[in-house]
Order: structure tokens, then sequence, then C-alpha cells
């Protein structure tokens, strides 16, 4: 199962990280707690719509990209689990020739 919440932490994360801050300094711009935004990036809690906005701002980041690259890991991972899904089913099918009969 795909977690949205994970997703968008690994993406906040890494945006946080490329732009060389640490959760003190974007805690004290976005003004939200830094141990919060800790649990948004581990994707142990979910983000507001104004929590996310605020950390955008902060990072100067649009927010559209925050989403943009969170639905591109969604998708990602969908075609993973797809993938998956469909190796487990090939591999489950049985070997050989079936022959049907009407009886």
């Amino acid at each position: 199962m795909v977690l949205f919440r994970r997703l968008l932490g690994d993406v906040l994360r890494s945006a946080r990280m490329q732009r060389g801050m640490t959760l003190r300094e974007l805690s004290a711009e976005a003004r939200v707690s830094l141990g919060y935004i800790s649990e948004i990036e581990r994707g142990q809690k979910e983000a507001s719509s104004e929590l996310l906005a605020s950390l955008c701002q902060a990072m100067d980041l649009p927010l559209s990209e925050v989403l943009r690259d969170v639905a591109d890991a969604v998708a990602i991972e969908e075609i993973a689990i797809g993938i998956a899904a469909s190796a487990q089913l090939s591999s489950a099918r049985p070997t050989g020739d079936v022959v049907a009969s009407a009886a």
C-alpha cells in the first residue's frame, strides 16, 4: 500500500536537505515545532494544507512542485506494486498443459 504521508515526508526532507537547511532552521523559519516537522518527514504525521504551505514558503519552494514530486513518487510505487503483483500471479500459475474437458 502506498502511504502518501511517507512519500510527502521523503520529498520534504529531500527539499530541505538540498537547500542545506537543518530541521532547526526550517522550524524557526516556518514557525513549526522541530519535533512535528521531524514526524512529518518520517511519515508519522499528516501535514495540514496550512502547515505544508508554511514549510514550502520557508524553503522558498512552490507547493505545486512538492505535490508534483509526491505524485510522481506515488506513481512509481504504484507501478512497482503492480509489477510485484503480476510477478506473484505469474509464479502462482500452474506450469504445464491444462486440458479442459466437458463433462
